[in-house]
């Protein structure tokens, strides 16, 4: 579980990134989980954007990726969701001390 700073943290670490999945029509698919699982061992957070023609809720979309990929949910603003798993072999993001 994460902290309020820890969130906080990684939410000023991803104002600079770009949504780098698309989720659309076809909802939360095997092809698009597995896009954001490869995602998050590489980087740890991701950005994804959900598409207007989604027929699915927000809310189910992050859930359904959040257990899916086994991660955190960060934040949900706007059609953007923010995931965060930490990889244990090689740590990308650093804390700061205190969170």
């Amino acid at each position: 579980m994460l902290t309020g700073k820890q969130k906080s943290y990684l939410r000023s670490l991803a104002n600079t990134l770009e949504p780098i999945i698309q989720v659309g029509k076809g909802g939360v698919t095997e092809t698009v989980t597995t896009a954001v699982d490869q995602a998050l061992i590489a980087r740890e957070i991701v950005k994804i954007s959900v598409l207007n023609n989604c027929h699915d809720p927000l809310d189910v979309v992050a859930q359904e990726l959040v257990k899916a990929t086994d991660s955190f949910l960060v934040q949900q603003l706007g059609r953007k969701i923010l995931l965060y798993r930490p990889n244990q072999e090689n740590p990308v993001i650093q804390f700061p001390l205190g969170l």
